[in-house]
C-alpha cells in the first residue's frame, strides 16, 4: 500500500472541474431562452425520473449517447437540428463560462501548483462536448500541466492506454497520482491502471476533493463550497 504523499491530481472535466448540467438547469434555460422548468431531467439527482440516465449507468448507452439525445431534444425545442453536444452546451452556457465551474476548482489548483505538485485534466470528451473556445476563456486552466481529451486522441476511458497516455505526459507512475471522475466505470478503470482513484459524488463533491488533498500531503480542506482552509486554522 503506497503511504508517500502523491505527486500529481488528474481531474475529469464534466461534472468534476464543472458543475453539472443538471445543476445549472436555471441558468441554462434563461442563456437558451427556454421558459423555467423546461429542462426537467436530472441524472444522478432524479435517477428514478431519467430513464435515460439509468440506462447509461447500465452501459447499455455510453455517456455520449445520453448527452447527444439531451441535446437534439433541447434542440428541438428550439426549432433546432443540433447533432453535436457542443452546440448545446455552447448555447446553454452563454458567455459567462466561469459560472459554469465548481467553486472549489481554482483554489484547488492554486494550492495543488503552490504545494510543487503536478495537474491534470483527463476527459473523454471536453473539446467535443464544450467547444475549444469554451475551454480556452477559463483562464485557470493555465495552472494545468497536461491535458489529456480524447475528443483528439480518440481512447475513451476506462480503456487503460487512457489513464497510461496521461501519466505518460505527466512522466509519473500510477501510484504517484490521485484521479478523480464522477462515473465510476472510470474510476474502477483507474484504480485497475494503478492510480489512487477516489469517486466524486455530484451530491457531495467536497468529500472527494478533502480526500485527494489529503492523499497529496496538502494540509487543507474544504469546509463549505468554494471555501478553502488550512488544517492547523481549523483546530
Amino acid at each position: 500500500m503506497t503511504t508517500e504523499p502523491a505527486e500529481a491530481l488528474i481531474l475529469d472535466f464534466g461534472s468534476v472541474v464543472t458543475l453539472t448540467m443538471f445543476e445549472t438547469h436555471r441558468f441554462s434555460e434563461r442563456n437558451l431562452g427556454l421558459p423555467e422548468g423546461s429542462l426537467t431531467w436530472m441524472g444522478p439527482f432524479d435517477p428514478d425520473n431519467d430513464t435515460l440516465w439509468t440506462t447509461m449507468q447500465r452501459d447499455e448507452i455510453t455517456e455520449r449517447d445520453y448527452w447527444l439525445t439531451r441535446a437534439r431534444e433541447v434542440g428541438q425545442m428550439l426549432g433546432q437540428d443540433w447533432t453535436e453536444m457542443a452546440q448545446f452546451v455552447i448555447a446553454a452556457r452563454g458567455k459567462d463560462t466561469e459560472k459554469i465551474i465548481r467553486p472549489e476548482m481554482e483554489p484547488l489548483a492554486e494550492i495543488v501548483k503552490s504545494s510543487g505538485k503536478k495537474l491534470a485534466i483527463l476527459s473523454n470528451e471536453l473539446d467535443l462536448f464544450f467547444g475549444k473556445t469554451l475551454r480556452q476563456s477559463l483562464r485557470f486552466l493555465d495552472h494545468f500541466d497536461v491535458i489529456s481529451d480524447a475528443t483528439y486522441t480518440k481512447i475513451l476511458k476506462p480503456d487503460p492506454r487512457a489513464y497510461q497516455a496521461c501519466l505518460d505526459d505527466l512522466g509519473l507512475e500510477a501510484h504517484q497520482c490521485v484521479f478523480i471522475d464522477d462515473q465510476m466505470r472510470n474510476v474502477v478503470g483507474g484504480q485497475q491502471a494503478g492510480l489512487r482513484s477516489l469517486h466524486l459524488d455530484v451530491k457531495l463533491p467536497l468529500d472527494a476533493f478533502n480526500t485527494a488533498l489529503t492523499e497529496l500531503g496538502i494540509d487543507a480542506k474544504f469546509t463549505a463550497p468554494g471555501q478553502l482552509a488550512r488544517t492547523k486554522d481549523l483546530s
